[in-house]
């Protein structure tokens, strides 16, 4: 599978527009390579590199295997979407866009899409994003990665 955006490449610095300096929307993203027998589809963003580990900023479920894209802004209903989203770890069931500490160096913001076998995924309304990720087991057909940067 391949995951890109129109807003940033692999290993490239995200837009301020995508982080909580700017406008804290969602990017755009789109996907394409899922493999025969995906029933729908998962999206997750961290940062490996927080203080106090795994941070967890975006988590989108239940996709429908027809997805093949989010547009830009789509977490706050953007394109018309009305998303399923994994509480964060800001607290909100949206997207939360990077935000590292002042001065902490370089983050790595880790953009997932997941194929799944299975059409939806057994979680409760206020699910969180670590929620998401545990329901996943067993499911996962492929998976692709893109990664942005972001310093303050």
């Amino acid at each position: 599978m391949k995951l890109s955006s129109s807003a940033f490449r692999d290993d490239q610095d995200v837009p301020p527009r995508h982080t909580c300096d700017g406008e804290n929307l969602s990017p755009p993203l789109a996907w394409s390579g899922a493999p025969t027998g995906t029933r729908s589809f998962v999206l997750l963003c961290d940062d490996p590199d927080a203080p106090r580990g795994m941070w967890r900023h975006w988590a989108v479920y239940d996709l429908p295997a027809d997805c093949l894209a989010l547009p830009e802004g789509a977490a706050k209903g953007g394109g018309g979407s009305r998303l399923k989203q994994g509480v964060n770890d800001f607290g909100d069931a949206a997207y939360g866009g990077p935000c590292p500490p002042h001065g902490h160096g370089t983050h790595h913001y880790h953009f997932r899409v997941l194929a799944l076998s299975i059409e939806k995924l057994d979680l409760r309304p206020d699910a969180t994003c670590r929620d998401v990720e545990h329901a996943l087991d067993g499911h996962i057909l492929a998976h692709a990665s893109l990664v942005g940067l972001y310093r303050r």
